[in-house]
Order: structure tokens, then sequence, then C-alpha cells
């Protein structure tokens, strides 16, 4: 039995932190909100950098003021999205306006005043034959200011004298500016050079290069919310099964993640609930009605006897969900449920905009997923990507586990946990608890 020293404890647990750190925030400046730990970034940088690197092949950058961690994406429509202070995502406008800022500032001079890093937007704007919502206008103000703002948070501008939000504000509106270049330029981590447009950047920046299947895995462990086993390729699907319990310690060491390891696939789970920028349950009218609904969904089409196909069983990652029973669900849940708890009107008056922010969570928690091609079917795979099951290998067949094509919604395993527990009392007196977790895949 190894014992450990008080040092060697204390030794990763700073690391622990850190790496738990960069993580969660991949950009952490010696000023920011996480000044008090940036030093721990800066001790343990070499060692941070390789275990990046090594494991998950994320590339990190330590200077005297930042640390930037490079993450590399996991492909299309798998980002970490922005959101205004509003809670409100960034429109594709808002995205523009931040990438065009960003082109401009990084040869910007240290200070410039607001009104000429707007004109200076939209001359990048026009360089790039890019078309922008009127910046004169006060919804296109409003998304312009959106993006500065997320660049005040981040630290590459800070506002000396005024603020961004003037420009939304006074027509006349003006504040002095101070410019971070050095972090402009390591914003973006996708290699810009090689990419022709944007699609391209994404694809080339989820691409796990020399480590492959390995490396691409352990990305998407660490940055879903749960893996399903048909969203990997065979190759994956092989790697995975074979080295999990492996993985689950060395995840434990670095980033203090437990593992769940299911028929269906594998989660990391963060005991601290730190590591994470979605909650359910959670508390507004999007998140209550999300619990509620999955709650019915999972009663309503949960399969009778889910298993694995090593005992005979059958693997269901998903079932179908019928056309027509998330509008009637949630027109019982408003009706039950609306004004008693007090929802936002907004949604009572258009349940359309509440179906479509339910399943937006629901989908980003990985509890629900549109149909379509998957990664197994070999979609979204970059190209040349190596992906040969060595010979004489079996893995798990995945191909009936959930619906495939066509349109609507599919209803994955790990929403089974949200379901409700019932306690039943019985003859003599004791009570039998019925939990409708007990199938629980993930």
């Amino acid at each position: 039995m190894t014992l450990f020293s008080a040092h060697d404890v204390a030794l990763s647990t700073e690391r622990r932190t850190a790496a738990r750190l960069l993580l969660a925030h991949p950009l952490v400046t010696s000023d920011g909100p996480h000044a008090d730990l940036f030093p721990l970034v800066r001790r343990h940088a070499d060692w941070l950098g390789g275990r990046f690197q090594q494991v998950l092949g994320y590339r990190l950058l330590v200077d005297s003021s930042y640390a930037r961690l490079f993450k590399a994406g996991l492909g299309a429509r798998s980002g970490h999205r922005l959101v205004r202070s509003t809670g409100t995502p960034f429109t594709p406008h808002t995205y523009a306006c931040l990438a065009l800022a960003l082109s401009v500032l990084v040869t910007a001079p240290e200070q410039v005043l607001l009104s000429q890093l707007v004109a200076d937007i939209r001359a990048a704007a026009a360089d790039a034959d890019i078309e922008l919502e009127e910046t004169g206008r006060a919804a296109g103000k409003r998304t312009l200011v959106a993006a500065l703002r997320q660049l005040v948070e981040w630290g590459v501008l800070i506002e000396t004298h005024g603020h961004v939000s003037v420009i939304a504000q006074e027509a006349d509106g003006e504040a002095l500016i101070t410019v971070d270049r050095e972090l402009a330029r390591v914003i973006v981590a996708g290699p810009l050079a090689q990419s022709r447009d944007g699609a391209d950047l994404v694809r080339r920046a989820a691409d796990p290069g020399f480590g492959g299947p390995r490396t691409y895995v352990r990305r998407m462990l660490v940055e879903t919310p749960v893996v399903h086993l048909d969203e990997l390729t065979d190759t994956e699907r092989d790697w995975l099964r074979t080295r999990q319990r492996r993985e689950a310690q060395a995840f434990l060491e670095l980033l203090g993640l437990e593992t769940e390891i299911r028929a269906e696939g594998v989660a990391l789970v963060d005991p601290e609930e730190e590591l994470t920028d979605l909650h359910l349950p959670g508390t507004g009218t999007v998140a209550q009605a999300a619990l509620l609904l999955v709650e019915r969904l999972v009663q309503r089409l949960r399969p009778a006897e889910p298993g694995h196909p090593a005992t005979g069983g059958v693997l269901v990652v998903g079932v179908a969900v019928p056309d027509g029973v998330v509008d009637e669900l949630l027109a019982e849940l408003i009706t039950e449920y609306g004004q008693r708890s007090n929802w936002q009107r907004g949604y009572l008056e258009d349940p359309g905009t509440l179906r479509e922010a339910v399943l937006d969570l629901l989908s980003r928690m990985r509890l629900i997923a549109p149909a379509g091609p998957l990664r197994s079917e070999g979609a979204g795979l970059p190209e040349e990507y190596a992906d040969e099951l060595p010979e004489g290998r079996q893995v798990t067949d995945v191909r009936a586990a959930r619906p495939g094509g066509g349109e609507g919604w599919v209803l994955l395993a790990p929403a089974a946990r949200y379901a409700t527990q019932v306690t039943v009392p019985t003859t003599g007196g004791r009570k039998k608890s019925t939990d409708a977790q007990q199938e629980s895949p993930l």
C-alpha cells in the first residue's frame, strides 16, 4: 500500500484545483475574477501543460498576466454557447460582431475611442463583405454592445472612461477604451490560417490529430454531460470499453471527476457541481418546465425491458417521441403549474417559445436529441479520420439502439434518472419504494 505524504497530497490538490479552473474557464487573467487562483496555474504550468496535451490534446499557454487553455471543440452543434447578460444566447449577428471586433483589436492602438472602434468594425465588415444588423438602430446597437461586453468580460477591453453600453444608451455617447492586444490574439482557439471558412474552422478544430479516437472520446467525456455509445464509432467504442476503468481513475486524479458506467454509455460526474454551465433541476420557468416535461416523457415512453446485449438484453439508447406529445404535455403543465408557480407571462402566452426553450435545454443536457445521422454511422467525422477496428475485435452493436433518420425528437436513456420516485403503502403497514430510476441507464 502506497502512503502519500502531506506534501504529495497538497501538491495533487493544487494541481487538481488549477486544472479544474482552466477546464471551466479556459482564459484566466491575473486581474480577473479568478485572480486568486492564477498563481496556482503559473506555479504548475509545466505539469498542467503536459497533462492537458497528453490527455485531451489541448495546448496551454501561460504568460505573466494570463493563462489560455486552447480547447479543440467537438465539431458542429457541440460548442459552448455565449449568452448575453439577460441569458439570451448570442445570435449569428452577435458572433459576427465579436469576430470582426477581434480582427480589428489585434492591431488596434493601446487606447481607442469607442466611436472609432465601432467605425473600424463597420469598415472590417465591409471589407469582408459581411452584412451586419444596422448598428444605428436599437437592435443593432444592442447586438454590438453584447459582443463588446463579452470582450470586456474576457479582459480584452478595459473601460478606462465610460462604458461600451453607451452605444445603445446615447446617440452621441463616447468612451475611452484600453485594448489588450495580446489577449485579443489568443481568444480564437482554432487554426485560422489553414481554414477556408467558418465551417472548416470548426471541423479542423475538432480534429483530434495524432491522438485519434482516444483523444476524441476523452474530450467527449470531459466536455459533454454524457457520452452515448451510438455517438461513437466502432473504434472509439472499442477503446472506451477496454479502457474505461483506467480512464475513470485518471479523470478522478486529474480533475476530481467520478465516472458512471452504464450499458448505454459513460458520464463523468462532478461531486462539487462546479464544472458545468447547465443545471437540472434549476430555477426559472424553462428549467422547471423542462424537469416536469422529462419526467412525464419517461413515464409515457420508458421501454419495457432495456438491457445489455452481452446478457441477452436489448440495448436502448433512445426512443422516439411521437408527434404532438411534447405539445400535449407542455399544455398540461402550463395548466397545472403555470399560474401557481409564477411562470413567466411571456412563456404562458406563447407556448411555442416555451417549447423551443425547453427542448433546447434538454438537448444541451443530452436528455433528448433531434433524430438524425449519428457518429456511429459516419456522420460528422473529420477528413482522413482513422477508424479501423482491430481485426477480430467485437464491439457493442448500436445499430438499433435509437430511432434513426427522419425528423422529430428522441428521448435518451439518461432522462430516466429524472423519473419520479413513488412510495406505495403495502399490507402490514410497511412501505414499498417504487423507484422509477431503478433501470436508469445513466
